[in-house]
């Protein structure tokens, strides 16, 4: 765009206006630090909620429930989801949550048997503690990284939330994003201490053998419990997200808006600072042509002058919204399922290229207005 050797020009006249620009880098700053972290919102949500042709994961819920507290369905469904057709693997789980509805800050129980434990904790790496300590006390539980993260927790510790106080024997780190956020305990534990009974459980987590039997396996399994007094609902497990977490869904589809918002936040700082500069540098802009700079190396260095505040705003919101996004460990949770809100380097890339392009655009139309205006017209408008 220009030569190297008239940066450091371009950077002289961002500091002899450093209140200006420091005014308008922090505004890009705060807008971008929002774009950014919307940005991670929709990535969270269409990462859990986003089918994928290899997922061969169902889970079966009770017909017309959709809280964890509500769907209450007889474990021995288990031996006959088992003998249907393209099933590999049956998991019955009983859940209980702190809170069913939308929250940044819920605890979620999985009730598992230990016969099932090592086929789920094929996905699992433990961080720390031990799985055979967990199978051996009754009381225990498996934490997720991510929860154990956000509410400091140590492998020995007692915590207690939903009227449960259960002993940490293991931290765990899995790709599922739905194991991140819960402490696995014993099945007959779970079922004993929210008192539901022996026997009940809320849901069933199924493996296919085959990713395309996924629709005809879910129907086959509705169609067994059909007539029965606990009939179900079976859905992909990516679908199952969706569903119950619709109020997440519809709060990060919302804030689309916001994120447009703030590119015209941004597009409009950048560009009222740049008027305002160039407004003030007209008689420079002047005395630059009578020593030989053409129009449009004027226009061009306006230009640069745009990106690089653009730029330097960009790069102090996104490192703000990496860093609170790392350290916090945020995750939004809606009956008793969680989104993560995990920032990438494509998010990254996205927010610094914006932030180019918003400058380039904001700086265009000064920079062609001061490029055009002639040596006279310019000492006519001091």
């Amino acid at each position: 765009m220009i030569h190297p050797r008239f940066i450091p020009l371009v950077g002289k006249q961002l500091w002899r206006h450093g209140t200006r620009s420091s005014l308008t880098v922090l505004g890009v700053a705060a807008a971008m630090f929002l774009f950014v972290a919307v940005q991670t919102l929709q990535q969270g949500v269409a990462k859990a909620t986003s089918a994928a042709a290899g997922d061969t994961t169902l889970v079966v819920y009770r017909e017309n429930r959709f809280c964890p507290a509500t769907s209450r369905l007889p474990e021995h469904y288990e031996e006959r989801i088992g003998k249907i057709a393209g099933v590999a693997s049956v998991v019955p789980l009983k859940i209980v949550v702190s809170n069913c509805r939308a929250s940044l800050d819920v605890v979620t129980f999985r009730g598992v048997s230990p016969e099932n434990a090592d086929g789920v904790a094929k996905q699992w790496t433990l961080v720390e503690g031990s799985l055979d300590e967990w199978k051996r006390r009754s009381d225990a539980a498996l934490v997720g990284e991510r929860l154990a993260e956000r509410r400091k927790m140590k492998v020995g510790q007692s915590f207690d939330s939903s009227g449960i106080t259960v002993t940490i024997a293991g931290i765990i780190r899995s790709t599922a994003a739905q194991d991140q956020n819960v402490a696995y305990v014993h099945l007959d534990f779970i079922q004993r201490a929210s008192r539901t009974g022996l026997g009940i459980v809320t849901q069933f987590n199924v493996r296919v053998d085959d990713p395309a039997k996924l629709e005809a396996t879910a129907k086959a399994i509705d169609a067994e419990f059909r007539t029965d007094s606990e009939p179900t609902t079976t859905r992909p497990e990516k679908a199952f997200v969706a569903q119950a977490g619709s109020d997440i869904v519809e709060v990060v589809g919302f804030t689309r808006y916001l994120g447009w918002g703030c590119l015209a936040a941004v597009l409009a700082l950048v560009a009222n600072a740049i008027v305002l500069s160039v407004q003030d540098r007209i008689k420079e802009h002047a005395i630059l042509q009578t020593l030989g700079f053409r129009g449009g190396l004027i226009a061009r260095l306006i230009v640069v002058e745009s990106v690089l505040l653009g730029l330097a705003g960009g790069l102090l919101g996104t490192i703000g919204a990496a860093a609170l996004i790392h350290w916090g460990g945020f995750s939004m949770s809606a009956e008793g399922l969680s989104v993560n809100v995990d920032l990438s380097p494509r998010v990254l890339v996205i927010g610094l290229t914006i932030s180019a392009l918003v400058g380039v655009i904001a700086g265009l139309v000064p920079a062609l207005r001061a490029g055009r205006r002639g040596i006279a017209d310019c000492f006519r408008a001091v």
